[in-house]
């Protein structure tokens, strides 16, 4: 056995095992709103005993939940914005969630990706393409349209070639939007009866109209180019290296 299939082994058991730990000591009932709500106050005095280490507790519970996709990542941010407020909560939860994305990509990454290419290679192709020349937009447009679930996007980048640092920054940019909603609704803890009332009709309109807006920018201006042969102006590097 070769040395990155036992790192593969080791990984997919530690990951089974933090699942099944999770499922049998029912962990999950501690990841809901009504959970969250009854033990607001409990929460928020803690807080103000021990700032840093809430912080840094609830920072490695966020990543671990994304990283492994259980369920629950909602409820966290919310609690984010019951505990620290707004801006603290919005910083805090945005490292976590783009951290534990990115983690979750990673592990799909090592786990799979190689097999699927292997596999499904050459079906494959036209989308490896595509993410190779607009996967930023791609994945930014994703991230901006709260429709698509959180943890799909995260294995679905892991399977293709996507480099790493580019999905970690676009998805905290993309995501901040969500972010600030759900941080603000926690904020607000005690006038929330669903996790699906957070998100009205009109305010996932906006939200896809938005994912829509750079990729649609994107192909317009390639389309622009095209027609009329015209080069938009790009950044040069200078003599001395400088762009």
């Amino acid at each position: 056995m070769d040395k990155k299939t036992l790192q593969r082994l080791l990984i997919v058991a530690a990951v089974i095992a933090l699942v099944v730990l999770f499922k049998v000591l029912g962990l999950g009932q501690y990841l809901t709103l009504d959970y969250l709500k009854a033990s607001q106050d409990k929460f928020a005095l803690l807080y103000a005993d021990h700032r840093l280490a809430v912080i840094a507790a609830y920072m490695a519970i966020y990543i671990t939940v994304t990283a492994l996709s259980l369920p629950g990542a909602a409820v966290m941010t919310l609690a984010g914005g019951a505990m620290f407020g707004f801006w603290v909560g919005v910083i805090v939860v945005s490292f976590a969630s783009t951290i534990g994305a990115t983690l979750a990509c990673f592990v799909a990454r090592f786990l799979l990706r190689d097999w699927v290419q292997n596999k499904f290679g050459e079906k494959l192709s036209a989308i490896n393409k595509g993410i190779e020349n607009e996967g930023a937009f791609y994945l930014f447009s994703l991230r901006l349209v709260p429709i698509f679930p959180f943890f799909v996007i995260n294995l679905a980048m892991g399977l293709t070639s996507l480099k790493l640092l580019t999905f970690y920054w676009v998805s905290q940019i993309g995501m901040f939007p969500g972010t600030i909603v759900f941080v603000n609704a926690g904020k607000e803890l005690g006038k929330i009866e669903s996790l699906s009332g957070i998100l009205s009709p009109g305010l996932i309109i906006s939200f896809i109209i938005l994912g829509l807006f750079p990729i649609t920018v994107k192909k317009l201006l390639s389309y622009y180019k095209k027609k009329t042969g015209k080069q938009l102006p790009e950044k040069k590097e200078s003599t001395n290296g400088e762009v």
